[in-house]
């Protein structure tokens, strides 16, 4: 690794995990949302379906659409229907609407519901449970995509389809920032909805922290706007009750900050010293200033060897930081290689997306963007919370654990991320937002990732390993990350919302009393049981 530059986290998962380069979306042209805009369609209040949709009934909600719709006999289809995880090879909806307006959104909650098929909303496509797509309708709100900001006020209104490379480029021109997450095309929708992590998280708070309102389609096919005035139960699920549980996200209005000074940092230690590097990051991490966000990671890379590495970013000049950064290495074990840098804020957003020394067009799925050159990935995850220190016995387990996965399956890429909370992130009372997770120090991401070439058994291995972490090494009262939803999960409603569960469900049996937006771990109805 040059000194002179640190090697982007999404470089290092590509060796090692495998999904940081990207998530599935792009923006194909863009439409402006106003408070004045109005759903023009008046939806069908049928209680009754009107049983399967007939090809005519698909032409008919085609020609009311202002978008395209794709069905399986267009030769978009195939491509289109296509998630980001390339693991999920086998969906196949009967039709996706690509909405170019709220109206859009309206006639396809109102398609679906009067036929009787099953509804998803698609924003970036990243669901880890692929439940960005369904056996029915697919409404894909990625043409919502534009940005707007008044620098007045720090506030933003951004496209339910706006990804987050485009939210970037577009705020920091103008000398903003929104805290949210670092792949570049994550959909802000379903960040936001489902908290939002990233490297200004412990500074500024969850994306869904810095939620104002937000405009949805709900259940009866009628667009509405939730704030602290006006819906605010729902205003109040929006920010971490996770996506695509009571309507259709079309627009959201965020609280944006001053861009300040940036600081990256990069330390990488031998093997032989993950265990101490673990144990000691911790403690340094929680009791650091709320404007220095880290990571800790203990990868796998396959062919390339272990990673142990501690890396973040600082708000504040490299001076500081290397203050900061001493009492780690007083605590811990001397790293191998140190890199501190001031970075420019959008060039420091491309290094930890992946994209430095690409253009912002060319940081977009390749799939998704003719401009776009990066590509998807197949991979699996799972993730818990650590809410106290480490012993040096308990993170030798954790080391042990990615040493177990490449003993297993050499040839993949995987292992441990620990994402550093606290700061503005647990200043916020844990029932004051749906986002529970209020006490925790880091949330744990264990991801294996694979190719086309890697064997059968070795993929095997890798859900084997995720399962064992799950049952024999991860903590399951710590909960998990609703954004990583996980479809293996058994207590999925607890550990994702704990003690916020039953007012969620209480706000999903008010605005989605039908359970039209209904998938494998969409919030439950109490007669379903939790």
């Amino acid at each position: 690794m040059s000194r002179s530059s640190p090697l982007d986290r999404r470089t290092l998962l590509r060796r090692g995990l495998q999904i940081g380069t990207t998530v599935a979306g792009a923006v194909i042209g863009a439409i402006a949302l106003g408070e004045g805009d109005l759903v023009t369609h008046r939806p069908s209040t049928t209680t009754t379906t009107l049983g399967p949709p007939t090809r005519s009934a698909w032409a008919r909600l085609a020609g009311s659409l202002t978008g395209p719709l794709i069905r399986p006999d267009n030769r978009a289809y195939a491509a289109d229907a296509l998630l980001y995880n390339a693991k999920f090879v086998d969906l196949h909806p009967q039709a996706i609407a690509y909405c170019a307006n709220a109206d859009d959104v309206a006639r396809c909650v109102d398609f679906a519901t009067s036929h009787g098929i099953a509804l998803a909303a698609r924003s970036g496509g990243h669901s880890y449970g692929g439940y960005s797509s369904c056996s029915g309708l697919v409404v894909d709100v990625s043409r919502l995509s534009s940005i707007s900001l008044d620098t007045t006020t720090n506030v933003a209104t951004v496209g339910a389809g706006a990804v987050l490379i485009d939210v970037y480029n577009a705020l920091g021109r103008r000398g903003r920032l929104l805290p949210a997450g670092s792949c570049p095309t994550v959909g802000i929708a379903g960040l936001t909805l489902g908290g939002g992590v990233g490297v200004f998280s412990r500074r500024y708070g969850l994306t869904c922290d810095n939620l104002r309102s937000l405009r949805i389609v709900t259940s009866d096919a009628r667009e509405i706007t939730a704030s602290d005035d006006d819906h605010a139960d729902l205003l109040w699920a929006s920010r971490g009750g996770g996506g695509g549980n009571y309507g259709i996200a079309t627009s959201f209005e965020f609280t944006v900050h001053p861009v300040p000074e940036i600081t990256l940092f990069e330390w990488r230690y031998p093997w032989s010293a993950a265990p101490a590097m673990l144990e000691a990051w911790l403690p340094w991490a929680a009791g650091a200033p709320d404007e220095l966000w880290s990571n800790c990671q203990v990868l796998t890379q396959g062919e390339y060897g272990f990673l142990a590495q501690v890396s973040g970013v600082y708000c504040g000049p490299p001076s500081t930081l290397d203050g900061i950064l001493a009492q780690l290495g007083r605590d811990g074990p001397s790293p191998t290689d140190r890199f501190v840098g001031s970075n420019e804020y959008l060039a420091a957003m491309a290094i930890e997306a992946g994209c430095a020394g690409l253009t912002v067009a060319a940081c977009h799925l390749h799939s998704r963007d003719p401009h776009g050159v990066l590509a998807r990935s197949a991979y699996s995850a799972k993730s818990s919370y650590v809410d106290r220190p480490m012993s040096r016995e308990r993170a030798a387990t954790m080391v042990e654990a990615v040493a177990r996965l490449h003993r297993d399956a050499p040839s993949v890429g995987g292992g441990l991320a620990l994402d550093a909370y606290g700061g503005v992130v647990n200043a916020v009372a844990r029932h004051a937002t749906a986002f529970v997770h209020r006490d925790a120090l880091a949330c744990i991401q264990a991801t294996y990732s694979w190719s086309a070439s890697t064997a059968p058994s070795e993929r095997r291995a890798g859900a084997r390993w995720l399962s064992w972490l799950g049952d024999d090494v991860f903590d399951p009262t710590t909960g998990a990350y609703q954004n990583y939803i996980d479809p293996t999960l058994a207590s999925w409603p607890t550990a994702y919302y704990g003690s916020n569960l039953e007012r969620l469900m209480t706000i999903k049996e008010r605005y989605d009393p039908r359970n039209r937006f209904s998938f494998a771990q969409s919030i439950p109805r109490r007669r379903e049981g939790a």
